[in-house]
C-alpha cells in the first residue's frame, strides 16, 4: 500500500512538474538574431504555464513553439518528436508560401500581375465544362479561395474537393475541367458577399497556382523556391511534394525547420525584407495582407493567408496566419511586431486548429512585455 501511495504521489508530482528553466535562443549561422526574453520584459512564468498545459495535453501532439519580437527570437521550445532539424510538414500553411512564389514570378515580370487570365496560362490544354466565364478566371481569384470552380475541401460531396483531385491521374486536368459553381438560395453569391467575393476553401486554387508559376518560370516548383525564397532566406532545405503528373504541390504538404518557418512570418512582417534584402516586393506582401474576402464569421482572409483576431490587454489585435492540418501555424501579429510558430502533427482530429489558436491567445500574447 505504501509502494503504491508513493507511485501515485511521484505520478502527480511528474505531472505538475515545473518548465524547465528559461533560456534565450542559441545564436546559430542560420541568421537569426536572438533576444533573451526575460531581460526584455517578458513574463516568463506565463510562458512556463504553457509549457506545463501542453504537457498536460492542452494541445496534444505539439512539437514546437517560436517566438520571435522585432526580428529577433526570444523563445524556441521542442516538444515530443520535435527537434531543431526536424523538418515539420505543414500541409496547407504551404499554400502561403506559394502565394510568396507568385509574388515572386510577378516580381520578376514572369505573371503580368494578379488580374491575369488563369485559363491563358494552358494553351496547350482543351478542358471539359466549358464556359465562358472560366476565360475570366484571374490568379487574384486563386489567390483568394474564390474562385467560381465547384470546389469546396470542406464539401465531401464537391466535385473539386481535394480528396477527389489526388486520386486523378492528371491534377492540373482535374483542376482546368471543375464544373461551373451553382448557388442554393440560402447561399451567398459573389455579389452578395463581403469584398465582392464568395469563399470556399479550395486546395485546387493553391496547388494551380504552382501550375502556373512551373509553366512561366520553366522550373519546378521545389528549384523556383530555393531560388526565390529558401536562398535568400537561408534556408538550406526543405522538401515539396509533387502531383500524380509530376507537377509541384503548391497545397500543401512542404516540410521545413521550424527557425525557417518563423522566416517566412518574419518576411511577412517586414513587408518583403530580410536582413536587408527585399526578397518579395512590398507591393505583393501588402496586397497578401490585405483582406479580400470574408473566410467565417470570425475569420478573413487575404493571399492564401487567414487573418483571426485576438485580444491584446483589452484591445483588439490582428493576426495574418499560415495555417495547416494538425494545428500547425506561423502567426503574425504586426502590432505587435510578433511572429509565433506553432508546430503539430495532430492531423485530422477535431479542435486542433483552436487549441494552436489558444497557444497564442492564452499563454504567448498574455506573456508579452
Amino acid at each position: 500500500m505504501r509502494r503504491l501511495m508513493l507511485s501515485v504521489l511521484l505520478s502527480a508530482c511528474t505531472s505538475f512538474a515545473a518548465a524547465a528553466p528559461y533560456a534565450p535562443p542559441p545564436r546559430l549561422e542560420d541568421g537569426w538574431a536572438v533576444a533573451d526574453a526575460d531581460r526584455t520584459g517578458w513574463k516568463l512564468p506565463t510562458l512556463a504555464a504553457m509549457e506545463d498545459a501542453i504537457a498536460d495535453g492542452a494541445a496534444p501532439d505539439t512539437t514546437s513553439v517560436l517566438v520571435a519580437r522585432d526580428g529577433k527570437l526570444v523563445y524556441e521550445r521542442y516538444f515530443n518528436d520535435g527537434g531543431r532539424d526536424v523538418l515539420n510538414n505543414t500541409r496547407s500553411a504551404t499554400k502561403t508560401i506559394t502565394a510568396l512564389l507568385v509574388g515572386a514570378a510577378v516580381d520578376r515580370g514572369l505573371i503580368a500581375g494578379p488580374q491575369a487570365r488563369v485559363y491563358g496560362f494552358f494553351p496547350d490544354r482543351t478542358w471539359r465544362n466549358d464556359d465562358p466565364r472560366k476565360r475570366d478566371f484571374t490568379v487574384e481569384d486563386l489567390l483568394t479561395m474564390s474562385s467560381q470552380w465547384e470546389c469546396d475541401d470542406d464539401n465531401a460531396f464537391s466535385a473539386g474537393n481535394e480528396e477527389r483531385m489526388y486520386l486523378s491521374a492528371d491534377w492540373t486536368q482535374f483542376v482546368l475541367d471543375l464544373p461551373m459553381k451553382g448557388y442554393a438560395p440560402w447561399m451567398r453569391r459573389p455579389a452578395d458577399s463581403p469584398y465582392g467575393r464568395a469563399f470556399a476553401y479550395c486546395t485546387a486554387n493553391s496547388f494551380l497556382l504552382g501550375a502556373i508559376v512551373e509553366r512561366v518560370s520553366g522550373k519546378s516548383l521545389a528549384a523556383f523556391a530555393r531560388e526565390a525564397l529558401e536562398a535568400p532566406l537561408g534556408i538550406r532545405e526543405s522538401v515539396w511534394g509533387v502531383s500524380s503528373e509530376g507537377v509541384g504541390m503548391g497545397g500543401g504538404g512542404t516540410t521545413y525547420r521550424s527557425r525557417d518557418l518563423a522566416k517566412f512570418g518574419q518576411l511577412l512582417l517586414d513587408e518583403g525584407r530580410w536582413q536587408n534584402r527585399q526578397v518579395v516586393s512590398r507591393d505583393w506582401i501588402r496586397a497578401m495582407t490585405t483582406v479580400h474576402a470574408q473566410a467565417r464569421d470570425d475569420a478573413e482572409y487575404g493571399y492564401q493567408l487567414w487573418r483571426f483576431h485576438f485580444d491584446v490587454r483589452g484591445t483588439r489585435r490582428d493576426a495574418w496566419a499560415m495555417s495547416g492540418n494538425g494545428g500547425n501555424y506561423v502567426f503574425v501579429v504586426p502590432s505587435e511586431r510578433l511572429v509565433v510558430v506553432v508546430t503539430r502533427t495532430r492531423f485530422n482530429q477535431r479542435d486542433m486548429h483552436r487549441q494552436s489558436q489558444q497557444l497564442l491567445s492564452d499563454y504567448i500574447l498574455k506573456a508579452l512585455p
